[in-house]
């Protein structure tokens, strides 16, 4: 890395130091999809909320296939709240120090990590707002004024949807809506697997067609009474859903002979198992949970060519129902009309369908994102930098996050 006056000559060449409570081994989605493609210009370390075990205080680091440095805290059970927020300060201040990291985004998926960060010294602060956290079971009560104090620090306010974007603009001077992107490539290779008749999965193959999938974290936010009421009313339907288990009791859930609970896969195999369904769904619930989802798996869906139905989640419902792209459908009668005609009886799609879906995802991808984001770190960057030739003493001066009222609205379409 190249220096100028303290600073990196470019913003990427910056170092970028994520401070997540997802795990990045965890499902595939945008951490993962954001820092691997900010990992090819720039060093990408990501420190994950840590692990409680029998020994002693330890940080384990590992690179990930992506080329991001992967930092878990492990602490011994039984240590004090104050103690464990101690730990955690002195290892991430090690990492840095031995990692030698001076010049870096900080980046923050989580306002709980500011307990143990706020004390660092980074070029640029970015809050990654991706879900309302506060809303979530079993969220910490000190989330919302962690959060207050994170508006305060940043000087980049990104949102993952339209909605949140809409509930956090009037929060910070400077916020910027970035709804779910996709990997087009990878999940439009579902449609070549169906089209070649392609195997299923072995944990697949043996279910009956015709299938209604859903991919993604088994949580709170699904509906499981509509799951098991569609399950129920239509006992020659087959429901697939892939994904781990979070904040729910598995034993718990909906357990009719043609639910089919398969676990959670890598990444490199969704579209394998994507190509083996007839239609895809969102049976999201209406909750704290869902009010500001933007679901990742609707463009995902739609890449693998298939039909997708999902509950009325508003990010869902605009774009994507009010153009004509997803089924919205909320009680079991029109869930399952919308499935039927969709594809899992005899109905079928306009004879355009697929083309429209195809022409709404060519404006988006996550490399489009990220260069966007890159863009506004850059210049961010640039206004907090002192200009060139000012006198050493000058230099010296504390920089400010600059307060220009850039408050901008990315449409849901160009993410």
């Amino acid at each position: 890395m190249s220096y100028e006056n303290g600073f990196a000559t470019s913003s990427n060449e910056l170092d970028l130091l994520c401070l997540s409570h997802l795990r990045w081994d965890f499902v595939f989605q945008r951490p993962q999809h954001l820092l691997s493609r900010a990992a090819k210009t720039r060093r990408v370390f990501f420190f994950e909320e840590p692990v409680w075990e029998d020994g002693e205080l330890r940080l384990d680091v590992r690179t990930s296939n992506e080329g991001v440095v992967v930092a878990r805290p492990v602490l011994p059970n039984g240590m004090p709240h104050e103690d464990a927020i101690e730990a955690q300060r002195e290892l991430l201040d090690r990492f840095l120090e031995q990692w030698n990291i001076t010049d870096f985004i900080r980046w923050y998926y989580t306002p709980m990590a500011l307990s143990y960060s706020r004390h660092l010294d980074a070029t640029v602060t970015v809050y990654d707002c991706m879900d309302e956290l506060a809303l979530f079971k079993h969220a910490p009560k000190e989330l919302v004024d962690n959060e207050r104090e994170l508006f305060q620090i940043a000087d980049l306010v990104f949102t993952g949807g339209q909605s949140l974007y809409e509930a956090k603009r009037h929060q910070h001077h400077n916020v910027h809506a970035f709804p779910s992107s996709i990997d087009f490539e990878h999940f439009s290779h579902a449609r070549k697997i169906s089209k070649a008749k392609h195997p299923d999965p072995e944990d697949q193959a043996a279910i009956p067609h015709p299938r209604i999938g859903y991919c993604g974290v088994i949580d709170e936010r699904l509906d499981y009474e509509l799951i098991a009421g569609l399950a129920a009313a239509r006992p020659d339907w087959q429901i697939v859903l892939i994904g781990p288990f979070a904040k729910v009791n598995p034993d718990e859930l909906p357990k009719n002979s043609n639910i089919h609970y398969l676990g959670q896969k890598d990444y490199k195999e969704l579209p394998h198992y994507l190509a083996g369904w007839e239609v895809a769904m969102m049976p999201f619930a209406k909750n704290d949970a869902t009010k500001f989802i933007s679901p990742t798996k609707t463009p995902e869906y739609l890449a693998a060519g298939l039909p997708v139905i999902s509950t009325s989640i508003r990010d869902v419902v605009r774009p994507y129902g009010e153009q004509g792209l997803v089924a919205i459908a909320d009680s079991l009668d029109d869930f399952i009309c919308a499935a039927a005609e969709c594809g899992m009886d005899e109905g079928a799609l306009p004879v355009d369908w697929l083309e429209r879906v195809d022409a709404f995802l060519a404006q988006t991808s996550w490399e489009k994102t990220w260069n966007e984001m890159s863009k506004l770190i850059a210049k961010t960057v640039d206004e907090k930098r002192p200009p060139r030739g000012e006198e050493e003493s000058e230099l010296e001066t504390d920089f400010l996050p600059s307060n220009n009222g850039n408050t901008t609205e990315l449409s849901p379409q160009v993410a």
